[in-house]
């Protein structure tokens, strides 16, 4: 296929994944959707394989073709108007909140290819609102939902959806956002068919392998411009919310002319807490790290990860076994893990890596009885921080770096939808490490409860601080305040507790470290 038209079938497929995402931020319920947009789309070959992706989550997207795998075993002959749900992590899924929906594209009864779309809920069940709780099992943290057809030929599954319906405390939002689910997946299935109909079922199916192949080409273009050799780096996550021992993650970065090995064996074992990681989000964050260090416009595909070898030990981290809990593996452990590896790149091209970001995603929920309505309602947000300083650059204050790339919730959509005031929110001045390009500052957000409710911080960076590059100072770590009664309270980075109307929740988030030695 010659360049011009590889380029313009590259946009194309693009424009239907960002087209998906459209759709579902319009027609979604819950403010974590329309607002913060935590969702993803993507398209698949009938083999499975990625070939084009929106803008979305890079933890999102670097699993989904494990969960498009997994519906593939589960239903080798999936029919026209068919819709597989699935969530579970040992499955091809994330973190139980991430609900993935799966279709298939057929064109003159012969399988195209697949459309999918996954969102974070904000609640799926399990024993806290927001489903994130401080669990030891993944049964404490919601509904785990196997490959189960959501839609057969074109009609509901009406024992699934009352099945999952019962188990969550916001049933009408889940409702909303799983319609808007189908309705991405069903514009993704008639554009791509649109786009069979105009150019012809062979040349749409030529531009897959070529678009896979042309990406292969240029990580391996990529690879071949870095030295050769083997080079290692650990850092840790502060703890598991169970005990106070550190938990390392540790990486040797193996480069041999056009190809790469990333082996974490040597990663402490899987913990007794939820920020055990499966294999599915460590691939996510190899393929997110590479993928931006191609630096230019390079097709966002599974043809990226072809030279590139990923080895994890079953049992640890970043490859965690039933019936590990996971729930902030997927939010936090991938932060690390991205964090690991731009340290071991830092050795191999020290002008092309930044600082460390400020390596968590600070997850917040609240839960409850709303008064306005006498219903269950369950917020949950990730708070933005400091991006690592650049070599050239200063770092991005108050921004999601890496694995999230969720915008923040508006302060009149929070207090519109939830029984919460917003009574601080601000950029955290000097929290970025110093350096010769300063690390970006994190910010401050301070919510009062005007009804009694159910707190959970799932956060990091509490205790090990984000770490400069080149001489750069580290950046502050964050800090989690419980205002009760007039009394500040410090309080861990990873709790629940049952707090009072009339409390402040105030979160500071870490900021960025710096590159290069202070002037």
């Amino acid at each position: 296929m010659d360049p011009v038209r590889l380029e313009i079938f590259r946009h194309l497929l693009a424009a239907v994944a960002e087209e998906m995402g459209a759709v579902l931020r319009r027609t979604g319920f819950s403010p974590n959707i329309k607002e913060r947009r935590d969702y993803s789309c993507a398209l698949f070959t009938s083999d499975g394989e990625l070939v084009a992706q929106a803008a979305h989550i890079p933890v999102h997207l670097g699993a989904l073709p494990l969960s498009v795998q997994t519906c593939r075993e589960a239903f080798p002959e999936l029919k026209p108007g068919d819709a597989v749900l699935l969530n579970d992590p040992f499955r091809g899924g994330t973190h139980l909140p991430d609900l993935t929906l799966v279709s298939p594209v057929f064109v003159e009864g012969q399988l195209l290819g697949f459309v999918a779309s996954r969102a974070h809920h904000a609640d799926i069940g399990g024993m806290a609102p927001g489903s994130m709780p401080l669990s030891r099992e993944i049964f404490q943290e919601g509904l785990i939902i196997p490959p189960v057809k959501l839609m057969e030929r074109g009609r509901p599954n009406r024992t699934v959806w009352e099945l999952l319906l019962a188990n969550v405390r916001t049933p009408d939002e889940r409702r909303g956002d799983l319609r808007a689910q189908l309705a991405a997946n069903e514009r993704g299935v008639r554009r791509l068919q649109e786009l069979a109909a105009a150019y012809g079922l062979d040349t749409l199916r030529a531009a897959f392998r070529a678009l896979l192949d042309y990406a292969e080409r240029l990580m391996r273009t990529l690879l071949q411009t870095l030295p050769d050799g083997t080079w290692r780096f650990e850092d840790a996550l502060d703890d598991d919310g169970i005990s106070e021992a550190p938990l390392w993650i540790r990486v040797a970065l193996t480069i041999a002319d056009d190809t790469a090995t990333i082996d974490f064996s040597e990663t402490d074992p899987q913990c007794a807490g939820s920020l055990n990681a499966v294999r599915a989000i460590t691939v996510s964050a190899v393929y997110y790290v590479f993928r931006a260090l191609l630096g230019y416009d390079v097709p966002a595909n599974a043809g990226c990860l072809r030279p590139l070898r990923i080895v994890t030990r079953p049992g640890t981290l970043v490859d965690a076994r039933p019936p590990a809990a996971v729930a902030g593996g997927n939010v936090e452990t991938s932060q690390r893990i991205v964090d690991v590896l731009l340290g071991a790149l830092a050795q191999v091209c020290p002008d092309r890596i930044p600082a460390a970001s400020q390596g968590t995603m600070n997850n917040l929920t609240i839960g409850g009885l709303d008064p306005r309505t006498g219903r269950y309602y369950a917020y949950y947000e990730t708070l933005a921080g400091g991006a690592g300083a650049l070599p050239d650059a200063d770092g991005t204050s108050a921004v999601h770096t890496h694995m999230t790339n969720t915008l923040n919730t508006p302060v009149e959509a929070l207090e519109y939808a939830y029984p919460l005031r917003v009574t601080h929110y601000a950029i955290r001045d000097g929290s970025g490490g110093a350096g010769r390009h300063r690390g970006g500052d994190g910010l401050i957000r301070e919510i009062e409860l005007l009804a009694p409710a159910q707190v959970t911080w799932l956060t990091e960076r509490r205790r090990r601080a984000p770490y400069g590059l080149a001489g750069g100072a580290p950046g502050q770590p964050g800090r989690n305040l419980w205002i009760h009664r007039g009394e500040v309270r410090q309080m861990p980075g990873k709790t629940s507790f049952q707090a009072e109307a009339g409390d402040r929740i105030r979160i500071e988030t870490p900021g960025g470290g710096g590159w290069g030695p202070p002037a």
